[in-house]
């Protein structure tokens, strides 16, 4: 199975966002902006300690942005450290014919501004009321689990999921390894997420991932 009209092996290439394209949690640079590092570390500590769940722990990280404007958010992220080369390896992938998409329990808002910023073809994040004027509101009750957002996301452009390879670092991205032809652990910490991916790959700069994907074939 290779991307129509060349020899690489993969149609879609989806990477996560936190700690996979950024070096720092974005949440975390979200927080600092907004002067809520307290709220940050408050529900990172929580759920670390096994005091809360996935669902709750999103929807207060979320929740840091409530009242924040959309500029605020976007100075945040255009100040996020991030992993070298990211518009370079998106063009590259590209010109190897593969759509390139984001999967990630992040908003729509955030979303949205990577696309912009680096030119990813689509995404799918997590699912809550959009801004009002420029403000963000409430996130209500959130659902985290990639599994439906690549699903949707599958379904949406077409694409099977043995011609999808997944790029992630956290224990999420570890279920949409095992839904998908291939996955990569890029920079990961964990040692289950590191052992459950087909490559790890431990990079300053993106553009080191392009040969990598071109050598890996989808699993059988």
């Amino acid at each position: 199975m290779t991307a129509p009209g060349t020899g690489f092996p993969w149609e879609l290439v989806t990477f996560d966002i936190d700690g996979t394209l950024t070096t720092v949690h974005g949440w975390a640079r979200i927080a600092e902006v907004l002067g809520r590092t307290a709220a940050y570390r408050a529900t990172t500590d929580r759920f670390r300690a096994g005091k809360i769940g996935e669902d709750e722990h999103l929807a207060n990280l979320l929740a840091i942005a409530e009242g924040a404007s959309i500029p605020e958010i976007e100075s945040a992220l255009e100040t996020t450290p991030r992993i070298r080369s990211i518009p370079e390896t998106v063009a590259e992938l590209h010109r190897q014919g593969a759509r390139i998409a984001l999967l990630t329990h992040n908003p729509q808002y955030v979303c949205e501004w990577y696309v912009r910023k680096f030119g990813f073809d689509d995404f799918e994040g997590v699912r809550v009321p959009g801004p009002i004027g420029d403000r963000i509101p409430p996130p209500g009750a959130v659902h985290a689990d990639k599994t439906e957002l690549l699903d949707r996301l599958l379904r949406r452009l077409g694409v099977g999921p043995r011609r999808c390879v997944h790029v992630g670092d956290a224990a999420p991205d570890v279920r949409v390894f095992r839904r998908v032809g291939g996955g990569i652990a890029l920079n990961a910490r964990s040692p289950a997420v590191r052992a459950a991916a087909d490559v790890v790959a431990d990079l300053e700069d993106l553009s080191r991932l392009g040969p990598i994907l071109a050598e890996l074939s989808p699993r059988k």
